[in-house]
């Protein structure tokens, strides 16, 4: 028994490593991607995607998994932080912001299904923008004691930061989060694949003309979102989203389009107020929907069970008896 026990705690120690290790290297993967757009001293970008995969996997994997964001932070920030002192500030404020969002979520009951409404508004408010606040204050106020930031970017780069780990909390979590429930479907007709092609294709042609042009041609991505959120909940709305988002960073990243030749400031406003309200549309709207479809789901179990009960206690009409219980071994009485 000694023996049989030894062997799955080092089956369980061995596992945890495992899982430890993949998500300092997805962490690290997010980042490196995530610097590819980068708008400040190569560390703050409009979408920073280790946020979002720090909290997804917190949600998947459980909170003893913070040790691989904090070595995914750590490989990331030590090559380019401008002191050791810095460095290890950042990556605390990294590793405590993830972690702090998911004791907020797990304190009021969030469920990764992401099919209630309060499960969305809670991912936006307590995830994303109350969370982040602690990743945006500890890394841009490290980089004002370190000397690497001067005072007067201390707000400007804050807030490039917070709304770059928000954005990537609203973006990736849910993408991870359906990727992670998604199931190949049975039975599903050829034509709801094509329909889905055709969605993404759609969302992506029509986001990359618009975030090239004007900025009034930029409503015309949000039909797909909420063509998507409506025939596909939370499997085609956190991919759209995750394709505008992208295509607009990169079109102000390469100074093209409607976000293009202002300020950083000025950028960051504009760029994350339409990045936040395309994600907000897919996210909440889909989970309005499948929040829709489940209580409708529920009614109809309800009616059946009803139904069921109606009819085992409704007469026979063939016997013309009424079926009852039968009391100390007599059989029912007939109807008069």
């Amino acid at each position: 028994m000694a023996a049989v026990a030894r062997d799955e705690g080092i089956r369980r120690y061995g596992a945890m490593v495992l899982r430890i290790a993949a998500v300092a290297a997805l962490y690290y993967a997010g980042a490196r991607i995530g610097l590819l757009q980068e708008l400040v001293r190569g560390q703050v970008t409009p979408l920073w995607p280790p946020t979002g995969i720090a909290l997804a996997c917190l949600l998947l994997l459980g909170p003893a998994v913070w040790p691989g964001i904090a070595l995914g932070a750590l490989a990331v920030n030590a090559p380019i932080g401008p002191s050791p002192l810095a460095v290890t500030g950042i990556v605390a404020g990294n590793t405590l912001a993830p972690l702090c969002a998911f004791l907020l979520l797990r304190r009021v009951g969030f469920r990764i299904s992401l099919d209630r409404l309060r499960d969305a508004l809670a991912l936006v408010f307590l995830g994303a923008l109350l969370g982040m606040l602690i990743s945006a204050t500890v890394g841009t106020t490290v980089l004002v004691l370190a000397d690497a930031l001067g005072t007067d970017g201390f707000w400007p780069t804050w807030s490039v930061w917070w709304t770059g780990d928000a954005m990537g909390v609203l973006v990736i979590t849910p993408l991870l989060l359906a990727l992670r429930g998604a199931r190949p479907p049975r039975g599903v007709r050829p034509a709801r694949w094509l329909e889905a092609v055709v969605l993404l294709a759609g969302t992506a042609a029509v986001t990359l003309v618009a975030t090239r042009s004007v900025a009034s041609l930029l409503f015309l991505v949000f039909p797909f979102l909420i063509w998507a959120a409506l025939r596909f909940q939370l499997a085609g709305a956190a991919p759209c989203s995750f394709i505008v988002s992208v295509l607009a960073i990169h079109a102000t990243a390469v100074d093209v389009g409607p976000f293009a030749g202002d300020s950083l400031l000025t950028q960051m406003v504009t760029l994350q107020a339409f990045n936040g309200t395309t994600a907000l549309t897919a996210l909440l709207l889909s989970a309005i929907i499948a929040e829709r479809n489940n209580t409708r789901r529920q009614i109809e179990r309800v009616c059946a069970e009803l139904a069921d009960v109606v009819v085992r206690l409704a007469p026979d009409e063939t016997l013309g008896t009424w079926p009852s219980r039968p009391h100390d071994g007599e059989p029912p009485e007939e109807r008069p």
